[in-house]
Formats: C-alpha cells, structure tokens, sequence
C-alpha cells in the first residue's frame, strides 16, 4: 500500500453515499445502488471484504474506471443504453464481468451476439417514388432535410459536353455530404418525381427553406440545349444553412426568415478547391 492508503469494512445504511475512485474516474453514490444486485460489489460495500481508501476517505478500485458510470446506471436503474461499437461492448463486457454483474452480462453478449448477424448501414438514403412519399419523410423526421433531383432521363432538349460530367460531381457531392452528416441530416434523393434532371431541395422544420437548380437552357442557332452546372459552394452554403436546424424543438420564425430563399439557379457559381476544409471549418463557427 501506498503512504495514507488503509483498508477498511464499509458499513451503513443504503442511504449512505460513499465515495468511489475507480483507476482516476470518482464517483459518488449510495451503498443502496452498490448492494442493489448480487454482485461483487454488494460484496465490497456489505461488510464482508476490507477496501482500500486512500487519506481523503476515497475508496479506491483498480480498474480502468471508463465503463464504471454505466456500471453504476445498470444497478440504479437495471438497463442502460449499450455502446455502438464492438470494441466498447467488448471492453463494458469485460467490467461487467469482474463485478459479476451477471445480468448486464447476458445483455452485452446478446448485443454482440446481433453484432455477428447483421451489419446495419452507417448511411441510409430513401429513394423516393411518390411526392406523397416525400411529404411523409419530410413531416415525420426532426432532421433537417436536404433532397437531390436527379433525372437523366427528363432531359427534353440535349446536354451541353460538360453536362454529364456536372451531373456526376453534383451525384458525388450529394454521396460525400450524406456519408458525414447521415446522423444529423436526413438525405433524399428523387429520380422519379419531377421534371427537372438536377435540382437540390433544403427543408427546415418541414418546409422548403431554399433550393439550387443545377440546370439551365442554352438557346443555340438551331436548337436549345439543357446545361448542367455544379455550384458546389452554393450547395455547402445551403447545407450549412439547414445544420442550424438541428435540435431545434419547433419553428423559429426568426431563423426561417434569415435562411429562406428563392430558387438559385447554378449558373455563376464556381467549385472551390478547397470546399472540403472550408465546410469544416464553417460547420464548427456556426454551432459555437
């Protein structure tokens, strides 16, 4: 033992609070909680085994002491939201057990266990079929909403030569944004319900707050044509714009105002090389 460290019976009621410094993680809760379950540490604080306190009357445990607040909310309330990850259930798995928390063991291997069945998406994308569809995602999901119109086929007139290349680097940017903010944007794309071949949509609180049409038409000698552009830095603006919807609980008036806008058309707006920092970068300034 180190200088100032004792062992010591912890005794007293379940109304007691005792102090816990699990591997430099301090904790303060009852001996109630600790003696709630028949684990090692009903155990510990029960009487039956000495522990060790350091000068300021900290009972210390040497465990890494990461997984021991959600230890702790297993015995106060008997479930708790389990990690994502393998690796965190792994190591939650691996406290529960030295505790004998028997019956959050069963739960974490029963998460891994579904872990080995199926592997769910990190990024899902609706493709909607219907307008009523649409309305139905938009008006269900407390995200803010960010839809791409991509119809090839609509095309009535005949594509410009950088078109097709333009149609491709607005699918790619719509791929790139949904892969970094799937958990706080919902992304829909349409191929079916409009007439336009490539149209980006914004939606706060349910309704359209601006919109970047990425198509024009060029009037030739003898006939017009359809133009496709990429206004990559209009489009991370107005991506921007609909982040500082989220976790917002209802309308804001103010806000809508400041952010709606008319429908921007893509001609004049040029990609920036370094688009990419600059949306981290301005995601960050925004939310402080």
């Amino acid at each position: 033992m180190m200088s100032g460290e004792t062992k010591t019976v912890i005794k007293g009621n379940s109304s007691k609070y005792v102090k816990l410094n699990v591997g430099g993680s301090l904790h303060y809760t009852t001996i109630g909680t600790l003696t709630k379950q028949d684990t090692m540490l009903r155990a510990m604080f029960s009487g039956r085994m000495e522990v060790l306190t350091d000068s300021e009357g900290w009972i210390l445990i040497d465990r890494n002491g990461r997984h021991f607040g959600p230890i702790l909310n297993f015995l106060r309330d008997g479930s708790i939201p389990l990690p994502e990850t393998r690796r965190e259930l792994q190591e939650l798995l691996q406290e529960a057990k030295y505790y004998l928390v028997q019956d959050l063991v069963n739960l974490v291997e029963a998460a891994l266990s579904n872990l080995d069945k199926s592997v769910e998406p990190v990024c899902k994308v609706p493709l909607i079929t219907s307008h009523r569809e649409e309305q139905h995602l938009i008006s269900s999901t407390q995200k803010p909403v960010v839809k791409l119109i991509c119809n090839r086929h609509n095309n009535k007139y005949s594509y410009t030569s950088n078109s097709d290349d333009n149609l491709l680097k607005n699918l790619e940017l719509f791929d790139k944004l949904s892969l970094r903010f799937n958990r706080r944007v919902l992304f829909i794309k349409d191929v079916i319900g409009s007439n336009e071949i490539c149209c980006w949509s914004f939606f706060g609180h349910g309704s359209k707050i601006s919109e970047v049409c990425c198509t024009s038409i060029v009037y030739g000698t003898d006939k017009k044509h359809t133009k496709v552009e990429f206004p990559e830095a209009r489009i991370f603006e107005e991506t921007l714009n609909v982040l500082l919807y989220e976790n917002r609980t209802g309308p804001d008036d103010d806000l809508m105002q400041a952010t709606r806008k008319g429908t921007v058309t893509g001609h004049g707006y040029h990609s920036d090389d370094d688009a990419d920092e600059k949306l981290d970068r301005e995601v960050r300034m925004r939310r402080k």
